[in-house]
C-alpha cells in the first residue's frame, strides 16, 4: 500500500510542478490555491508513504516520479524539447526508480 500512496504522492508533485508554471509567480489567486493544496497533498501522501518505506527510496521515487513526469508533461503542455539526450536522460530517471522499486 505505501507505494501506491508514494505513487499518488508523485502525481500531485507533478499536479503542483506545472501549477507552478500558472500561478505567474503566485499573483493569480485560483491557480496558486489549487497549486499550494496539491503541495500539501503531496507532502502529506509522502509522509504516510514514508512509515512503510526507507527515507531514501521514499524520497528518491516521489522526486524521480515528479521530475519524469514534469518533463513529460513539459513536452506535451508547453511544446518542451524531445532532444535526444533529454529523453535518455528521462530513460536513466526511470531505470533508477525501478531500480530502488525492485532492491526494496
Amino acid at each position: 500500500m505505501s507505494w501506491l500512496i508514494l505513487f499518488f504522492a508523485g502525481l500531485f508533485e507533478i499536479a503542483w510542478a506545472i501549477g507552478l508554471k500558472y500561478t505567474d509567480g503566485f499573483t493569480r489567486l485560483i491557480p496558486s490555491a489549487l497549486t499550494v493544496a496539491a503541495m500539501l497533498v503531496s507532502l502529506g501522501l509522502l509522509g504516510l508513504a514514508m512509515k512503510g518505506l526507507p527515507l531514501g527510496t521514499a524520497y528518491a521515487v516521489w522526486t524521480g516520479i515528479g521530475a519524469v513526469g514534469t518533463v513529460i508533461a513539459g513536452i506535451i503542455l508547453f511544446g518542451e524539447s524531445m532532444a535526444p539526450l533529454r529523453l535518455a536522460s528521462v530513460a536513466l530517471i526511470v531505470t533508477g526508480l525501478v531500480g530502488l522499486k525492485l532492491s526494496h
